[in-house]
């Protein structure tokens, strides 16, 4: 067992409302913690215990050095302590926050999602590949923001699979753009929460942020760029092979999508299925994959997910 002394009101922070911060900590890492005037108690498996210590000397430093704090991240951090050790509360409030714009914060809210922004800020090429709601696009969107901000690029390119401009488009009013920007709006609501509205406009007339189909990067070269392609397990072969030799110099490309949701043509091969063979092991290409335990939507979208695979692994049972 092991005793730790916290500042009076740190305790009250940390402990949370009907004490449900600590008992979310006594869930996911096993132990029993119990507060005695100002000292804590920790008793469970050494292993355990050693964790659930570290996560509080580092409360109590950052109580005093003035940091607040929210159920809800000390909660999220919690959860990603339990799912990798190394990791370290002082890392979630100090390391793993960022604010792109300085319009919101952005912090990772699974070891996955923090692995995956760590991969885009150390390699030229990531892929991001895993179910809907998981963060993918939004948290690359993020760091190409900051990138921009940072003058780290000269612009940004947003991508999805072009989209037939026959059946699917033709019956819409407007002209191409006013067209194909339906399917690009996931792209567009991820800036504009991100960026306030009348600076991501501007962003856009000056094409300092481009927003386009995926046909119109052919021919191109890309200098400067943060380039993000979206939906990506509905390109072909051929798209994406030339997406990625459209990455010039001082660029850098997050390639995000969903092999599970493919919706390409019978008999068409998906891009994203043939690129996670054909470059698994290049050097400076990195895939981060992700799963249900990755979604951030409502958690019922988590159990929806599961739902669907088990399904359709009994199927292919069959």
């Amino acid at each position: 067992m092991k005793q730790i002394e916290l500042p009076p009101r740190g305790l009250e922070t940390l402990f949370g409302v009907h004490d449900q911060n600590i008992k979310y900590l006594e869930s996911v890492l096993a132990v029993r913690i119990d507060a005695r005037g100002q000292d804590v108690s920790i008793d469970g498996d050494a292993q355990d215990v050693a964790t659930a210590e570290r996560i509080l000397e580092d409360f109590s430093e950052l109580f005093r050095e003035g940091r607040t704090f929210t159920d809800k991240e000390l909660r999220e951090a919690f959860a990603q302590i339990a799912e990798d050790r190394a990791f370290s509360l002082r890392d979630y409030f100090t390391k793993a926050r960022f604010n792109p714009s300085g319009k919101k914060q952005v912090a990772p809210k699974s070891a996955n999602q923090r692995k995956y922004i760590q991969a885009i800020q150390e390699n030229d090429v990531v892929f991001g590949i895993g179910v809907a709601g998981t963060g993918k696009t939004y948290l690359a969107v993020a760091l190409a923001v900051q990138a921009l901000m940072q003058k780290q690029v000269n612009r940004i390119v947003l991508a999805r699979p072009a989209v037939e401009a026959g059946e699917k488009l033709g019956f819409l009013p407007g002209d191409l753009q006013e067209k194909v920007d339906p399917y690009l709006r996931p792209l567009y609501d991820a800036l504009f929460d991100l960026i306030d509205y009348e600076r991501v406009t501007k962003l856009l007339e000056k094409q300092v942020i481009e927003i386009a189909p995926l046909a119109f990067m052919r021919g191109r070269t890309l200098a400067d760029a943060f380039i993000i392609l979206d939906e990506a397990q509905n390109t072909t072969s051929e798209q994406m092979k030339m997406f990625l030799t459209r990455i010039g110099f001082g660029s850098k490309a997050v390639i995000t999508g969903d092999v599970t949701q493919v919706d390409l043509p019978a008999g068409k091969r998906s891009g994203l299925i043939e690129a996670q063979r054909v470059l698994a092991n290049i050097e400076g290409i990195e895939f981060v994959n992700f799963t249900e335990k990755d979604v951030v939507r409502h958690r019922m979208v988590q159990m929806i997910i599961r739902a669907y695979e088990e399904h359709s692994s009994r199927k292919n049972h069959i």
